[in-house]
């Protein structure tokens, strides 16, 4: 599933760069987003990968967890594909809590399986998700917002997309740790 996720979020982008006249894709850092997407997309299984290549046996790749990671890429560059940013008023908030929802669960899923207690699952999760929600921000203003026409609105709209985004990971946190509970219980 994570190369499928992968390959469906690459060909998106692959059109939004290279078929000119798309106005949805205009100042939208398409290029940019065809690099990064690909590379942010695969940090998580290149550091399991990385992270377990001497055990044996190798444990089972998580790829419900990388799966995870990787669905927000493709809920915004589909997003982007079908307009929903402008033409769905809640769509960019919806899209920021979910996104780090989906996100944040798959990280927990992959960091957190020996933390304990239950609570230190749920802010490290949760503070995770915030500091990638600040990070975030700083790319869509550096890449995209600072020189172009979104300028006027961005202050309200960053901070409205960081409480989301955090929020987001906290339910992440607290769904992460209710199933490691679940699973040492």
């Amino acid at each position: 599933m994570p190369v499928l996720v992968l390959l469906l979020t690459v060909g998106q982008l692959a059109v939004a760069e290279w078929w000119p006249g798309i106005d949805r894709f205009a100042d939208k850092a398409f290029g940019a987003r065809l690099l990064a997407y690909p590379l942010l997309m695969l940090v998580a299984p290149a550091v399991w990968w990385w992270a377990t290549r001497r055990r044996d046996p190798r444990p089972a790749p998580p790829y419900g967890a990388f799966t995870l990671v990787m669905l927000p890429f493709l809920v915004d560059v589909t997003g982007n594909s079908l307009d929903l940013y402008d033409r769905v008023g809640w769509w960019d908030d919806a899209n920021h809590f979910v996104n780090w929802f989906l996100l944040l669960t798959g990280l927990g899923l992959l960091l957190c399986g020996s933390v304990r207690p239950p609570w230190a699952v749920v802010v490290t999760v949760c503070g995770l998700g915030a500091i990638l929600a600040i990070g975030w921000e700083v790319g869509e203003w550096w890449t995209f917002i600072r020189h172009g026409t979104e300028l006027d609105t961005a202050y309200e709209d960053t901070l409205g997309d960081e409480v989301l985004g955090t929020l987001g990971a906290l339910c992440a946190g607290l769904l992460v740790a209710s199933t490691g509970r679940r699973r040492t219980t």
